[in-house]
């Protein structure tokens, strides 16, 4: 003898018929297998029922008067989901258009009259399976959902507070990513009542993966008074630091993170040291756009110092001693520096075209009236014209700084 199958999933059904023997058999029967049943005679009374509790399963006959079940699966509908509420509809087994049109309205199943049971069961117990792996599903991302935006507020603690306040020079900044979590990072560090270093830091990609790697990075990149910082280094008397080169901070980065270590990422760094004394600006770009030098005159320039992403193996491996070297400009009263990330320059518009450091150096000498934060909010503005109505594809991350 077949033993009988046994179902786990229980839930809150309703039986919706308007034969008495049916409503009592499915009550009864349904029941006996763990799921609490409620039943209703009609189509008016079984949308009273929905309205007023709540349901896993409905189970909906067709043909009843007044409100057939067609109707009452179209009202439902309105309001609740095939997947919020799944409903069986219950048809004369040769009536195959009521099939169609039951499922065309949203039935998620159906059952043919006279009624089999362990049918009736199956698909029953099928909804109720679905629906909950759904619930499951919507928790977990809810959950995850949840995680990713506590994420992203975390990561944009890391940014800048407050600007320094300099007297002679001004900052400005601009961050923009393109997902919850961004691979860019961008900071303005005071070192010393001498020395600011300005830094953009952009991981390959966005999301977890790439937003970990940055904030690890940004931590090893963090103010003097961390003994793990890679921008000072303590100096022969206690308690003091002394600046370090940019060009060595990208040697040590480059060091702490190799590619093969950090899960194939690897990331560009365009970081510098502003001496606020002489407008000199030490720089080192690692892999990264170089800085952008708009003059008071309206003048460009476009300063170029290659070198290898951080993490990136060298094919060479004798070259590793002078891979980084430091960069110097002058800037002048009224020069304006910018550093960004290739999110700015390489976005592209509906034709695949991308925008390019031609037009974003046009961008700014074209805001070069305006206040220094109102030239980088023109230039976000007009990269996102070129764009289009589509997403940004990258992070998009502005540095600037105005000797005055």
């Amino acid at each position: 003898m077949k033993k009988a199958e046994t179902y786990t999933e229980q839930g809150a059904l309703l039986v919706v018929d308007d034969n008495e023997m049916n409503r009592d058999m499915l009550s009864r029967r349904l029941s006996r297998h763990g799921h609490t049943v409620t039943v209703a005679e009609d189509g008016r009374k079984a949308l009273d029922l929905i309205q007023e509790q709540s349901f896993d399963v409905v189970l909906l006959d067709i043909m009843m008067p007044g409100i057939d079940g067609f109707e009452v699966l179209k009202i439902v509908r309105e309001k609740k989901s095939a997947s919020d509420l799944p409903i069986i509809m219950a048809t004369a087994k040769d009536e195959s258009e009521d099939v169609v049109t039951a499922l065309k309205l949203g039935a998620n199943d159906y059952v043919t009259k006279p009624l089999d049971f362990p049918v009736v069961l199956a698909r029953v117990q099928t909804q109720l399976s679905l629906k909950k792996s759904k619930e499951a599903l919507s928790a977990a991302h809810a959950r995850m959902k949840n995680d990713l935006e506590a994420a992203a507020r975390m990561q944009h603690d890391l940014l800048p507070k407050s600007l320094p306040e300099i007297t002679g020079i001004e900052f400005a900044w601009h961050y923009e990513p393109c997902d919850e979590l961004a691979g860019d990072i961008l900071n303005i560090i005071p070192l010393d009542d001498q020395h600011i270093a300005l830094y953009i830091l952009d991981v390959c990609g966005h999301g977890v993966r790439s937003s970990l790697l940055s904030v690890a990075m940004t931590h090893t990149l963090s103010r003097k008074m961390d003994p793990s910082s890679l921008i000072t280094t303590p100096g022969k008397d206690d308690g003091e630091y002394e600046v370090t080169s940019p060009a060595l901070v990208a040697k040590r980065l480059n060091s702490l993170y190799p590619m093969f270590d950090n899960g194939m990422l690897f990331a560009t760094l365009g970081y510098g040291v502003l001496d606020t004394k002489s407008n000199v600006f030490s720089f080192v770009c690692a892999g990264h756009p170089g800085p952008l030098i708009v003059h008071r005159d309206g003048s460009a320039d476009q300063l170029v110092a290659p070198g290898y992403p951080i993490g990136v193996p060298r094919a060479d491996s004798s070259d590793e001693e002078d891979e980084y070297h430091d960069s110097t400009v002058a800037l002048t009263a009224g020069d304006r520096l910018y550093l960004y990330s290739d999110g700015a320059n390489e976005e592209h518009n509906p034709e695949r075209e991308q925008f390019g450091e031609d037009r974003l150096s046009a961008a700014l000498v074209k805001a070069r009236s305006k206040p220094l934060k109102d030239s980088i909010r023109a230039l976000v503005e007009e990269i996102a014209t070129w764009k289009g109505d589509a997403d940004f594809v990258d992070d998009v991350t502005i540095l600037a700084a105005e000797v005055q």
